[in-house]
């Protein structure tokens, strides 16, 4: 009985090891077609080469990166940082002595502040090669999108699908066939209840078996952010205009002098790249009287400057009749084209200047002065003017009219 047993599992025996060495012997195969074919793989990366960019490729890749709305963003963040160091540190066209007396003061890092135009912030290399770039990204990511958004609104809505399963949300309603209601009824009332909702609507076969209607809105949400985009374009293009034709300079008024805007009538003149002085208009302005408010109430500012008016007469032209005008703070003087600010006030001193006898050589009275800044909304400009810095040299006394 044991014999025909043993057989048996040595039959088994056999079989299994058959099988075993059949499993290896394709593991074995699978192996290597998998090392081959992965050497084949290999073989060819190493082949392979990228494809050659070249130049106009190289300018389309910086063209889109330029004009990405992330880059605008940047831009425009980058700009607003780049202006703080000109409220930090004094600009030379709105005072060139402070800043000469700043290097001075301190001779560490001064010159090397100028170095890096940090006292001419608004007018630096760095400073406009950043305004450059966000204005043509802004450009290039305004005007594409503004054209798809125009062709997208003249556009119509787009048709219903066969199939509304297709769609990510939807939802059906069953008319019962005796409810007297046609399908060219139903799309109407549908059409006329969503057009009440805002939306653009397109009803196509309204007079087949199967009618349909197309709608869709919120094209104004994008209007608003073209709009928005846009105005900054705008803003950009006046200040660029203002710097390129327009101008700046400073004029100490004292009571009973007269302004006329011309180039030797300015304390300091700073025009434009293009700018051309045959654009001044002929107008002038005569300060009258300058007035000044104190605080006489409150125990904590008393004494403290609260308001300024000047009396003054204006002339449009020299040949025009003169005017008796009000100038204020923030309620500006219009002569033509040009808006005058009142900007600031000081003291203009007494000089009385001797020979070596102890005789009076020259005497003069200048009386209160005050500092105003014109403004011509067509280049955007505007030209503060200092109050009046008084100096004494040797054989001269300077004292206050008050």
């Amino acid at each position: 009985m044991s014999e025909p047993v043993q057989g048996k599992t040595k039959s088994n025996k056999s079989a299994s090891e058959s099988a075993e060495a059949d499993n290896a012997a394709d593991n074995a195969s699978g192996s290597a077609a998998g090392k081959a074919a992965g050497k084949a793989i290999d073989k060819a990366k190493a082949e392979a080469a990228l494809p050659v960019l070249g130049i106009v490729g190289m300018l389309r890749w910086a063209w889109t990166q330029l004009t990405s709305m992330r880059t605008a963003l940047f831009l425009l963040l980058l700009l607003a940082v780049a202006a703080v160091p000109g409220s930090l540190f004094p600009q030379r066209p709105a005072n060139p002595s402070i800043v000469t007396q700043y290097i001075s003061d301190h001779p560490d890092y001064g010159k090397l502040l100028d170095s890096v135009q940090l006292y001419d912030v608004y007018s630096s290399a760095w400073f406009s090669a950043i305004y450059i770039l966000l204005f043509i990204s802004l450009i290039g990511c305004v005007t594409p999108r503004a054209i798809a958004h125009y062709k997208a609104m003249r556009s119509q809505p787009p048709r219903t699908p066969k199939r509304l399963s297709r769609l990510p949300e939807y939802g059906t309603l069953v008319l019962p066939a005796d409810a007297g209601i046609p399908a060219s009824k139903a799309i109407s009332d549908a059409a006329a209840v969503l057009k009440k909702r805002g939306y653009r609507v397109e009803v196509r076969d309204v007079d087949a078996a199967m009618p349909s209607l197309g709608a869709e809105r919120g094209f104004l949400k994008e209007v608003g952010n073209l709009v928005f985009h846009a105005s900054l374009i705008g803003v950009l293009v006046s200040v660029a205009v203002g710097g390129l034709f327009g101008y700046s300079g400073q004029r100490i008024l004292v009571e009973g002098d007269t302004f006329v805007n011309t180039l030797v009538g300015y304390d300091q003149f700073s025009p434009g790249t293009n700018f051309q002085s045959s654009w001044l208009q002929p107008y002038s302005i005569q300060l009258n009287k300058f007035d000044v408010k104190f605080d006489r109430e409150s125990s904590a500012h008393f004494g403290q400057p609260i308001d300024f008016t000047a009396d003054v007469t204006t002339k449009d032209t020299p040949d025009a009749p003169a005017k008796k005008q009000v100038l204020k703070v923030n309620d500006p003087v219009s002569l033509g084209d040009t808006s005058i600010y009142l900007t600031g006030n000081g003291y203009a001193p007494v000089v009385t200047v001797r020979d070596g006898a102890g005789n009076v050589a020259m005497q003069g009275l200048s009386w209160p002065s005050c500092r105003v800044t014109t403004t011509t909304p067509r280049w955007s400009s505007r030209f503060p003017m200092p109050s009046p810095i008084s100096s004494a040299s040797r054989g001269s006394s300077c004292r206050r009219p008050w």
